[in-house]
C-alpha cells in the first residue's frame, strides 16, 4: 500500500470553517479561524484517501513560503514544479511557491497547536534544506472551493524571511527549484497551482 492509502490525516468539519466565517481566496485573520478549528472537539484523523474525496471535511495544510529581499529591495520567492512523485497527483506539473503538507496522526502531541507545529516541521524537513538564518510568521489562510483539490483542503500560510536565498530541495520531485523574482512569477500566474496564484496576488501584487 502507498502512504496515501495508509496515512491518517488531520481534518476539521467544513461546517466549522463556514461557521467561523466563509471566504474564498486569502484571509489574513488567522486567530479568528485557528482558535476555533484547533479545538479538540472538532479535530479527527481519517484515512487520507477518504479525506481527499470528502468535501464535508477540510484538511489543514501548512503552506510555507520562503521570501528573500535583496539589498536593492527586490523580493524573490522560492518556487518549484511538482513532479509525479508528489503525493497529490491532481497538482502534478504545476508550479508552486508553497512547501508543506498534511498533518498526520504520526505528528500527534499532547496539545493540538504542538501537533500542528510538529507536522509543519516534519514536512519542511522532508522537502527542503534550510541553510540560512530566518524568521517566520503565520500570516493568513487560503480557501479555494473552485477546484477539486481546494474543496477538501484549507491552507495555513506561513511567510519565512531568509537572510540569504539558500534553500535546497531534498525531494527529487521538487523540480527546477530556486528563488525567482515575484514580478516574474506574477507575469506567469497561469502556470501555478491555484493556492500559489492566490498567495502571489494577495501578498506581493501591491509591492510592485
Amino acid at each position: 500500500m502507498s502512504i496515501v492509502e495508509t496515512e491518517r490525516v488531520l481534518v476539521v468539519p467544513t461546517q466549522v470553517f463556514h461557521k467561523a466565517g466563509y471566504f474564498q481566496g486569502f484571509c489574513g485573520d488567522v486567530n479568528r479561524y485557528l482558535a476555533e478549528m484547533l479545538q479538540p472537539k472538532h479535530i479527527r484523523y481519517i484515512p487520507r484517501a477518504e479525506a481527499e474525496q470528502d468535501p464535508s471535511f477540510k484538511q489543514l495544510i501548512p503552506y510555507v513560503l520562503f521570501q528573500h529581499r535583496s539589498d536593492e529591495g527586490e523580493i524573490s520567492v522560492f518556487q518549484y514544479t511538482r513532479g509525479k512523485g508528489q503525493g497529490e497527483n491532481r497538482l502534478h506539473s504545476k508550479r508552486s511557491v508553497g512547501i508543506g503538507g498534511h498533518i498526520s496522526s504520526v505528528d500527534e502531541q499532547s496539545a493540538l497547536l504542538a501537533t500542528y507545529e510538529e507536522g509543519m516541521r516534519r514536512e519542511l524537513d522532508e522537502e527542503v534544506e534550510i541553510n540560512t538564518p530566518y524568521t517566520q510568521q503565520c500570516i493568513g489562510l487560503i480557501n479555494d472551493d473552485l477546484t477539486e483539490v481546494g474543496k477538501v483542503h484549507l491552507g495555513v500560510v506561513h511567510l519565512v524571511d531568509v537572510e540569504t536565498p539558500d534553500i535546497r530541495p531534498r525531494e527529487i520531485d521538487l523540480l527546477g527549484a530556486g528563488f525567482a523574482p515575484v514580478a516574474q512569477m506574477l507575469g506567469e500566474l497561469e502556470r501555478f497551482e491555484s493556492w500559489s496564484q492566490i498567495c502571489l496576488e494577495a501578498l506581493f501584487r501591491r509591492s510592485l
